[in-house]
């Protein structure tokens, strides 16, 4: 059973850290199941406490980027078109990886924003700017959180890994 708990750990933390790329793939969520499948293996060391503390990083970081778009969009002067807009360009950009997961909520917002004022292509250039910022940032969280918890889930599963993890810091 420790076996089996430590591969779904490793394949859980893998899946999230892709899932922190592509936008319909919960990433730091199933990254904290991977931590929890750690926990519940024979011999982890991960201790209650430190499981709550990531849970609540992972309600913030899942918040921030639930609520991110839409906040550096109108921090930008976007309108709410820019950021429905920027929200059917990330996932039409899905369909288009890489370079649609980059492009979509850019260019989603900039069309938005055109659609809603099309005298205004400055305004509708600095929506697109702050949905593309906002994504960026917020992937960049996410990769973070869900990258930290793999190192946490090798360190707990593997003990030659530990050990070399240990030397480094």
């Amino acid at each position: 059973m420790d076996i089996l708990l430590s591969v779904l750990a490793l394949l859980f933390t893998v899946i999230g850290i892709i899932g922190c790329i592509i936008p319909i793939i919960p990433g730091v969520v199933l990254s904290y199941a991977g931590l929890m499948c750690a926990y519940f293996s024979g011999n982890s060391q991960l201790s209650p406490t430190f499981l709550w503390i990531w849970l609540a990083i992972v309600i913030v970081v899942s918040a921030v980027d639930y609520f991110l778009p839409a906040y550096m969009t109108k921090v930008f002067g976007g309108s709410r078109a820019a950021t429905v807009g920027a929200t059917i360009g990330m996932i039409v950009g899905m369909f288009f990886a890489p370079v649609g997961l980059l492009a979509g909520p850019f260019v989603g917002a900039f069309v938005g924003e055109l659609l809603n004022d099309r005298d205004d292509i400055n305004r509708a250039l600095r929506s697109g700017f702050g949905s593309f910022l906002s994504f960026i940032v917020g992937t960049g969280i996410k990769l973070t959180a869900a990258t930290a918890m793999f190192i946490y889930v090798c360190k707990d599963i593997y003990t030659p890994f530990s050990e070399w993890v240990s030397s480094l810091f």
